[in-house]
C-alpha cells in the first residue's frame, strides 16, 4: 500500500539518485529474467544504480505498482523519470536513446 511515507521515500530516492530499479531481487543476484535483464543492460553503462528488492518489502512491492500505475516489474527510473519495465529499457538501449538518456 502506497503510505504518504512510502511516497516520500521513493520520491526521494529517485531525486537523488540517477538509476533507481525496483526488482525481484538484488543487482548481484536478480531473481526473474526480466530484471537480470534490464540490470545486465543498465550495468553495461557503468554508472551507480541504486537497486530495491520488493521482495524484502510488500508494502514496498504493492507501494511502487500504485506509485507508477505500472503493474509489472522491474520499474525503472533514470534522471528522475519513469521509463518503465525491461522491454522498454531494452528498446531504449537498442536504438540509442538510453546512452543518450544517461550522458
Amino acid at each position: 500500500m502506497l503510505t504518504p511515507q512510502l511516497r516520500q521515500t521513493i520520491e526521494n530516492d529517485i531525486k537523488n539518485n540517477k538509476i533507481v530499479i525496483y526488482m525481484k531481487g538484488t543487482l548481484d543476484t536478480p531473481m526473474c529474467g526480466f530484471s537480470a535483464k534490464a540490470i545486465q543492460i543498465l550495468q553495461s553503462y557503468n554508472l551507480p544504480i541504486k537497486d530495491h528488492n520488493v521482495f524484502a518489502s510488500e508494502d514496498i512491492r504493492q507501494g511502487i505498482k500504485e506509485f507508477t500505475n505500472w503493474p509489472t516489474l522491474p520499474q525503472i527510473f533514470i534522471n528522475g523519470e519513469f521509463i518503465g519495465g525491461c522491454d522498454i529499457v531494452v528498446e531504449m538501449h537498442d536504438n540509442g536513446e538510453l546512452a543518450q538518456m544517461l550522458k
